[in-house]
């Protein structure tokens, strides 16, 4: 992973597929910033600015080139982290 990437995890702690991704994050050894939507609202007002819903988990990776994108499937954000850790 590029050092200057910042990956956040928009989650809520009872969602099973964002303990699943939380789980392969802490086994690939990545640093995820962890944003609780329902402990913050501004989290949720931000996701439903971005994907129109509140649906988690939900990445938002923001690239040292200053590019943000988005992933909302665990199957492919726990995809991305795995090619990020290689």
């Amino acid at each position: 992973m590029v050092a200057a990437d910042v990956l956040a995890l928009y989650y809520f702690p009872a969602c099973p597929f964002c303990v699943r991704v939380r789980s392969a994050a802490d086994a690939l050894g990545l640093d995820l910033e962890l944003r609780d939507i329902h402990a913050t609202p501004e989290y949720a007002a931000e996701l439903v600015e971005v994907m129109g819903k509140t649906t988690v988990p939900v990445l938002r990776i923001a690239e040292s080139n200053g590019e943000i994108r988005w992933l909302a499937e665990s199957v492919e954000i726990i995809e991305c982290l795995e090619e990020r850790a290689v």
